[in-house]
């Protein structure tokens, strides 16, 4: 391929030539890497489950930048682009560098963003010489199960910045739904907020399913992801031959969200070695589908030995694949509670550490909040309505994690109750779920 001819490929993409659609603004996202690329000079990598959004946001960085600055001073190039060779190795990367340096931007220290970068052989050998001649600012982007946090930062050497892209949070799913509101709307409209929250519980986050309003429609796209992580990140990527064993597992993870996982009893239960299926989570786990959070403990062995409580990274696995949704309310809410804290973890507090708690009477704790060394929080989910609602047991739990963990801050989080309630001189937050999302 001729040094024009990438070019023109890439004209269609950049802001410098014809531009690319950039959807809905995912202002969360772009304000995280803006405060990367205006702090120390590292690379910039993004991971995060399929379809989560991720080349979109991109493409907002560069447009965002190339207003702020000028657009020839960013190269944005997706090598999933069907116009590129079907094997894309250094040596054409070096190329398109070299083709947007001679026709676009000769002088100028450039953004280069390279989406997808796990399509090129050797691609880090390029991105550590730029980076290391300071020679331009890196984004650089993987599929989830290619690339991944660790990977990145194993291949770049401690060169590296690395964050999570999760699926829509509730205040993007409403923009994405045409709602726009203030924080005063938060408290004149309260309803507005309510309706929504169903949906978002059943439908889910991912920017295409949210975006289509059928749903048979959506529940076939749904149906499409699930396949195509399986097929193509982790069967190819992982050199798995079609195994129903493998789908069992991960349709058994799927089924449990909120649930803690033992990986004895799943492989009882499949009729699958203890090592197989321990490898076929670790899969799920990899292509970003579940997330695990570990039980809270002083002891660093027990809480490896310990069981995990798996979160599913998408609701919309669970309910728009067959399972039911208002018989597991509670659950469900659990789960997007969970990747709520994710997602803040990864935006706003890479020192946040979330765990569970539970003790020798079965006493449990949903999520344990901890930075640093002192528990910052306690947060435990109900689907209740009202005082009267709350179990009783999970007041007496979060007490008594509240004793043992030296914690005051109590929280619980319901469907639509909010107050406070006072018990031995502690105080228990209670606030409806939609509110916490809009926190």
């Amino acid at each position: 391929m001729e040094k024009g001819q990438i070019i023109e490929v890439l004209s269609s993409w950049n802001f410098w030539g014809e531009g690319t659609e950039t959807g809905i603004e995912r202002r969360p996202y772009t304000q995280k890497i803006a405060s990367y690329l205006s702090g120390v000079n590292k690379i910039i990598s993004v991971f995060g489950i399929r379809r989560s959004g991720k080349s979109y946001i991109l493409r907002q960085t560069a447009k965002e930048i190339s207003e702020t600055k000028t657009a020839e001073e960013v190269l944005y190039v997706n090598f999933e682009e069907m116009k590129f060779p079907a094997k894309i190795d250094k040596d054409f990367l070096i190329k398109t560098y070299e083709a947007y340096r001679e026709f676009v931007n000769p002088k100028k220290k450039p953004l280069i963003i390279l989406d997808e970068v796990q399509e090129v052989n050797l691609w880090e050998k390029f991105v550590r010489s730029l980076h290391e001649r300071n020679e331009a600012r890196m984004i650089v982007s993987g599929s989830s199960a290619k690339l991944m946090a660790e990977e990145f930062e194993s291949i770049l050497a401690g060169r590296c910045i690395s964050f999570e892209i999760f699926p829509l949070s509730f205040k993007e799913f409403l923009l994405f739904n045409g709602i726009e509101f203030s924080e005063r709307d938060v408290v004149l409209k309260p309803t507005v907020f309510k309706e929504w929250v169903v949906p978002y519980l059943k439908f889910g986050g991912f920017p295409e399913v949210v975006l289509e309003k059928n749903e048979e429609k959506r529940r076939s796209i749904v149906r499409d992801y699930w396949e195509t992580i399986v097929i193509k990140d982790i069967e190819k990527r992982f050199k798995i031959r079609a195994d129903e064993h493998l789908r069992a597992v991960g349709r058994f993870l799927i089924s449990n969200p909120s649930s803690s996982v033992s990986i004895r009893s799943i492989s009882r239960e499949m009729g699958t070695p203890l090592k197989t299926t321990e490898r076929f989570i670790n899969y799920f786990q990899v292509a970003r589908m579940i997330n695990f959070v570990s039980k809270f403990s002083f002891s660093v062995k027990e809480q490896e030995r310990s069981p995990k409580k798996n979160y599913l990274t998408d609701t919309s696995f669970f309910t728009l694949m067959g399972f039911r949704f208002m018989e597991n309310m509670g659950k469900i809410m659990e789960n997007v509670v969970a990747i709520e804290l994710l997602r803040r973890r990864s935006l706003e507090s890479r020192e946040l550490e979330i765990y569970y708690w539970k003790d020798h009477q079965q006493r449990e704790v949903d999520f344990v909040l901890k930075e640093g060394m002192n528990v910052k929080k306690l947060i435990q989910v109900t689907y209740a309505s009202g005082k009267d609602e709350i179990e009783k047991r999970e007041i007496r739990s979060i007490l008594k994690a509240s004793e043992e963990l030296k914690c005051n801050d109590l929280l619980i989080i319901t469907w639509d109750y909010e107050d406070e309630i006072r018990v031995d001189n502690k105080i228990l937050k209670c606030l409806p779920l939609w509110k916490l999302l809009l926190g």
